[in-house]
């Protein structure tokens, strides 16, 4: 099989076979004056032995409103120390947490509303623009399955908690391989899909990535990605209590200059963000005079890191250890991951290697037949982390995971001799030029290079001979001297083929992203089709 572009991950280590909340009962007993959470905004604090007992007492006080196991309670809130404990405390009763997206406004939530069968919502007050209890209000009355909502920073939050009773509840009729979790994954066209996970899934997912950061309780792990999406509750809270670690919040949403005050002033051996949030730090005008030594390791995840970022990252921000970690939402989520001895090359060329205890083959799209390494085609990946469905939709659910448990990514990648795979693109995204087969990838990474660029993404546009052509989006490094379509063609020349040089250029201030960090190709694409 060597020659196939199929692998798999050996371990020593065996999969956990508990719930998350008899793991956390591990963590407390092994750990409990360990700090296991602390929020900069309020200066609040958790040990071990606090987290664990604020965890039953919201784990009674939902039994006691009537929340069993299945139901659905919903969570539509930025990041703060209530959103860990309502985590913890629904998987601990068996209930299954639905994550929305703070960016939703009232019809995408009614939507999840109505989709999951919500019959409890957890949500922020309020943040930056919105105001969540007056959308709530809104769509109240056509969500027939909501019954309560409770807002964070408000009387109900107290209300709730105040009803809840001691009780000694036993995990006797929790499997580790029930649903407690919904991500709705953000749709390009049509209405998002809810990725149902379960205990087996996340834990594991999220042990297994700590334990290729060789997290300890000793770490601190700053975390500025948002809790409603994997990357936060997966790879930053259950890799931090399976392994009694800190979870440091250092501002509901993402923040740099709180990030890197959190990491300086917390201590912290561990920080978490996209590409872009890491550009973000990097930029700030005072970056030079924060104290981040105390950092070893994190993970950049979400989108490819350009070299010269993941050079500043290790050699300014003393992330010597940090990881690529690839993978989505509907595989709990990580399936690929770079490994801390890495060099440069494979950190930023490529997304690691298969995680243990996970399968990744590339196929032929059209064919399913599995390809020769090095070449390119679709990554499929399989194992305890592939999601057990999409919520009440079967036949979605049947289009992406095949008879034979393969999740099906459209990531198309290319597997090496050495196991290590490059993500070279969407199948949606890919670029056909007059036959030819065009990577944005290749292009955005040699554009990094270009001393006026900061950060660059590449589409492709209808054009009538072409079918396709090429069409750079800009961030300038000065906003006052941006590059000219003429100085990028000259870049490129006698470097990259003629078909892959840039048609056309646009400059922008930003590019159009999701909550979570990745640029939305698809709206630059529509923005900028009929130009």
């Amino acid at each position: 099989m060597s020659g196939l572009s199929y692998t798999h991950g050996t371990s020593g280590t065996a999969l956990l076979g508990n719930t998350i909340g008899a793991d956390l009962d591990r963590a407390v007993a092994a750990w409990p004056e360990r700090e296991a959470l602390v929020d900069m905004p309020s200066g609040r604090r958790w040990t071990y032995t606090r987290f664990g007992a604020d965890v039953e007492e919201l784990a009674n006080a939902l039994l006691a409103a009537g929340v069993a196991k299945g139901d659905r309670v919903g969570i539509w809130a930025v990041n703060c120390p209530e959103w860990v404990l309502v985590q913890y405390a629904t998987a601990r009763i068996g209930a299954i947490m639905v994550n929305i997206n703070p960016a939703y406004r009232t019809h995408e939530v009614e939507y999840v509303l109505k989709q999951a069968g919500i019959s409890l919502l957890f949500a922020s007050l309020s943040h930056k623009s919105s105001d969540y209890r007056a959308m709530v209000d809104q769509v109240w009355g056509r969500c027939p399955q909501l019954r309560e909502v409770v807002y964070f920073g408000d009387p109900s939050w107290e209300a709730l908690i105040g009803r809840g009773t001691p009780d000694s509840f036993s995990y006797a009729d929790l499997s580790c391989d029930d649903p407690i979790n919904i991500q709705y994954t953000s749709g390009t066209t049509g209405f998002p899909k809810g990725a149902t996970l379960s205990h087996h899934n996340i834990l594991n997912n999220g042990y297994f990535v700590g334990e290729l950061l060789a997290y300890t309780e000793q770490d601190r792990i700053c975390v500025p990605v948002p809790f409603y999406h994997c990357f936060g509750m997966v790879m930053g809270n259950l890799a931090a209590t399976s392994h009694g670690a800190c979870i440091v919040i250092p501002a509901p949403s993402f923040d740099p200059k709180a990030t890197l005050e959190a990491v300086q002033q917390e201590r912290c051996t561990s920080l978490y963000g996209v590409p872009t949030m890491f550009i973000a730090e990097l930029n700030l005008p005072d970056f030079a005079a924060y104290d981040l030594s105390s950092l070893r390791t994190g993970i950049m995840a979400g989108s490819p890191c350009p070299v010269e970022v993941m050079k500043r990252v290790v050699a300014e921000m003393h992330m010597a250890e940090v990881s690529i970690c690839y993978g989505m939402t509907e595989t709990s989520p990580v399936s690929l991951q770079t490994r801390m001895d890495d060099d440069l090359e494979h950190r930023t060329a490529t997304v690691g290697r298969v995680l243990p205890h996970i399968e990744v083959k590339v196929v032929d799209p059209a064919t399913g037949v599995t390809q020769p390494r090095g070449a390119a085609g679709e990554l499929c990946t399989r194992g305890y982390s592939v999601m057990l469905g999409y919520w009440n939709e079967p036949e979605k659910t049947a289009e992406a995971v095949d008879a034979g448990r393969w999740m099906h990514t459209g990531d198309l990648a290319v597997m090496r001799e050495d196991g290590y795979v490059e993500v070279v693109g969407r199948i949606k995204d890919m670029i056909i030029r007059g036959g030819e087969n065009i990577y944005p990838r290749e292009i955005e990474e040699f554009l990094y290079g270009h001393p006026k660029i900061a950060d660059v993404q590449v589409v492709g546009v209808p054009h009538e001979r072409y079918g396709e052509e090429v069409l750079a989006c800009v961030i300038p490094r000065d906003p006052a001297d941006p590059p000219t379509l003429e100085e990028l063609r000259a870049f490129c020349d006698g470097q990259l083929a003629h078909y892959k040089v840039p048609n056309r250029l646009r400059t922008l201030d930003s590019f159009p992203m999701t909550v979570s960090g990745k640029v939305r190709k698809v709206e630059l694409r529509e923005k900028y089709a009929a130009d």
